[in-house]
């Protein structure tokens, strides 16, 4: 046994994979991005579109692998991910619409109708990635759900209104009386540490104003309140990490911030919307002058890592961008240019391996706590819609999505 794990250790290690080494090296070289964002943008949607092409059936990889992978047994490709599989589809729908090509459009229905295809029984959608135990997942499901409602508004197909309104079901009937959703965790996340389901209470929002169920809405305020209620005064959120709650991701405090600002909107609910604003004020701050964040925060918004979570910083420029078009204060925007910068330079738009050109990596460096030697889809997918929301913020005074974009 412990000859099989030192070999599989061994064999991931980047010396052994040119690959990893090369991105390193890069990296250390430095990159000057463009200033446009356009060509970012479509290297980032070219790579989401090869994610799509390297599964069959219409799902998108999870992500790519520069090393030799000792959880999925290879690198390269991973298999494809309903979880976030489901929220690239309304990134897909937008860019179809502020690119003006229809082949986007086409990705997006392709990718709705899979998951429609792998919806359990339940109507939950699962946890990890097709092929892993199909287990019930309350965050995924969420984030599908968002998948639907884009597809179903875009096409006006009933079924994904059919789907979306399945999973909706299986969340309310999931639901403690509290609030909280302790049931249907992920197996592949701790279960008692899960307070970014804020971003599956917003899905479920929208879902219950989009296809009039009541229950849908009350739901989804009863969970965001009780977000709230943990909350604290700083704006922190504890309980909110995939493995560390005492210095939660940036991912995660990100997914959170979003759920309670789309949760507010939707439910024309304020005092959400402050809340989200009092954590992204905090980690607005935290934003060095070369566009630099921590990867991970402790509860005095400290700086917890010496690498940066790339998936967070595009996640936090989206929310900043979110509360321009929902305050009206372009303040919030301050932030944004440092933050796109330093995630373009990132990006590898120049390499001959078409699992790294063009995505966004877990983390900076490569070798970082998150997403480690891997470029991720939903990395990659927040990246595009921040570059799509920022364009379309210099050339409108008040921006104008179409409105499967606000599920993005």
């Amino acid at each position: 046994m412990r000859l099989a794990a030192w070999t599989r250790t061994v064999r991931a290690h980047p010396i052994l994979n040119p690959a990893a080494l090369l991105e390193a090296s890069r990296e250390r070289l430095g990159e000057e991005p463009t200033e446009a964002h356009r060509p970012h943008l479509i290297a980032a949607l070219e790579w989401l579109a090869r994610a799509q092409d390297a599964t069959s059936g219409g799902g998108i990889a999870r992500g790519y692998s520069l090393t030799w992978d000792p959880y999925f047994g290879h690198r390269g490709w991973q298999a494809p991910y309903p979880e976030t599989t489901g929220y690239i589809i309304p990134t897909l729908y937008a860019a179809a619409r502020h690119l003006s090509c229809h082949d986007w459009a086409e990705r997006a229905e392709r990718a709705a109708r899979w998951e429609v295809h792998v919806q359990l029984p339940s109507g939950a959608v699962q946890g990890g990635v097709i092929g892993e135990p199909a287990a019930p997942a309350v965050f995924n499901t969420g984030q599908v759900i968002l998948g639907w409602l884009a597809a179903w508004e875009e096409t006006g197909d009933g079924a994904f209104a059919e789907a979306a309104r399945r999973a909706g079901r299986f969340l309310v009937n999931a639901q403690d009386g509290d609030g909280h959703w302790r049931r249907g965790s992920s197996l592949y996340a701790r279960a008692d540490a899960t307070l970014y389901n804020a971003r599956a209470a917003w899905a479920l929002g929208e879902a219950g104003r989009r296809l009039e169920e009541p229950s849908f809405c009350a739901a989804a305020a009863k969970q965001l309140h009780a977000v709230v209620r943990l909350q604290h005064a700083n704006g922190w959120f504890p309980n909110c990490c995939l493995g560390d709650p005492e210095r939660p991701l940036l991912h995660t405090l990100a997914y959170t911030v979003r759920g309670l600002l789309e949760g507010g909107r939707v439910l024309e609910d304020e005092a959400l919307v402050r809340r989200a604003a009092l954590a992204a004020e905090s980690l607005a701050g935290s934003v060095l002058d070369n566009g630099w964040m921590s990867g991970r925060f402790d509860q005095d918004w400290r700086p917890a890592a010496s690498w940066s979570c790339l998936t967070g910083e595009a996640q936090m420029a989206n929310n900043w961008l979110r509360l321009v078009e929902i305050t009206g204060d372009r303040r919030w925007a301050e932030p944004v240019a440092r933050v796109l910068r330093f995630l373009k330079a990132t990006q590898n738009r120049a390499s001959a391996d078409p699992g790294l050109r063009g995505g966004i990596k877990g983390s900076a460096p490569v070798s970082g706590g998150y997403g480690r030697y891997t470029v991720l889809s939903w990395a990659t997918k927040f990246f595009a819609d921040a570059l799509i929301r920022d364009e379309r913020a210099r050339v409108a005074t008040v921006p104008l999505h179409p409105s499967c974009f606000v599920l993005a």
